[in-house]
């Protein structure tokens, strides 16, 4: 079964376009239905990419950055 992701304007806000390779993802605690994901651009740098799930086939993409020391610490990473 394929995933389909779809993206908000706002996950392109801080200039990500791509995620190579996923390291960690999990559900943020504070906020229900709403996964991070860890990982690297083509270019290694670390990023942070936030989603939502829709259905059982899509996910939505509403925040991709580089990824904040704050995420680090509290995933244990």
């Amino acid at each position: 079964m394929e995933v389909v992701v779809e993206f908000t304007k706002s996950a392109f806000r801080h200039g990500i376009s791509t995620l190579k390779t996923k390291v960690h993802a999990s559900a943020i605690n504070a906020f229900p239905e709403k996964y991070v994901v860890i990982g690297f651009d083509r270019a290694g740098n670390p990023l942070e990419v936030m989603y939502n799930p829709i259905d059982a086939n899509t996910i939505n993409v509403f925040h991709a950055m580089k990824v904040r020391k704050s995420f680090i610490v509290q995933l244990n990473l």
